[in-house]
């Protein structure tokens, strides 16, 4: 199988005022990426940052650390290329957020190719975001080398079900973040899902 069990911490649950420092302590216990939720206040209630932020923390903290961006915004189109140049990996849009995914897809890989940082060229990974509404129960099987990520309460109670369901991209906020122990959640959500990897591999 393609796929592997990779743990990101959603960096919103951080203390922001020291956002950077963060970061690196993520990274240094354990975490795969790092998961930044983009809010524009529309989509949906809440407002975060934008591009100027990740163009700060990626200076900051370095080009090693994946960062996966969550856009929770209404109109994706317009922050894919702000988003690349500040050196985003993945850039993850809302199926509900664009009439035209397919043409969005287009011009988030075409982006990829136009983008250059000082140190290397930038290659910006795809992703393709569901509200909880939006009904989805196959991926899985329908889909058995796709990184299927979930995104929302995951945490030491609870990832045991996203395991079985086939998630091998595990975001998780407070459960790790705000752990007296990030290294020890980490480690215990990738072993779950690393097992439930093995399992299905050995039922196929």
């Amino acid at each position: 199988m393609a796929y592997s069990a990779k743990i990101g911490p959603s960096i919103l649950s951080s203390d922001l005022s020291c956002l950077g420092s963060e970061c690196v302590r993520m990274m240094e216990c354990g975490a795969d990426y790092l998961h930044l939720d983009v809010m524009d206040g529309h989509f949906v209630p809440n407002i975060t940052f934008g591009h100027p932020m990740v163009e700060c923390l990626r200076k900051a903290i370095g080009q090693d650390p994946f960062f996966d961006m969550h856009m929770m915004v209404s109109r994706p189109e317009q922050w894919v290329k702000p988003m690349a140049a500040a050196g985003a990996n993945q850039y993850t849009f809302h199926l509900e957020a664009t009439t035209n995914p397919g043409n969005l897809i287009k011009e988030i890989k075409e982006s990829s190719m136009k983008v250059n940082s000082s140190s290397r060229a930038c290659q910006i990974s795809v992703g393709l975001a569901i509200k909880p509404g939006t009904t989805v129960s196959w991926l899985r099987s329908q889909f058995p080398s796709l990184d299927i990520e979930v995104d929302g309460g995951v945490g030491p109670d609870t990832i045991h079900k996203c395991a079985e369901a086939g998630a091998n991209m595990i975001v998780s906020g407070s459960a790790v973040v705000g752990s007296d122990d990030p290294r020890s959640v980490i480690s215990l959500l990738r072993t779950v899902v690393a097992e439930a990897i093995q399992k299905r591999s050995l039922d196929r």
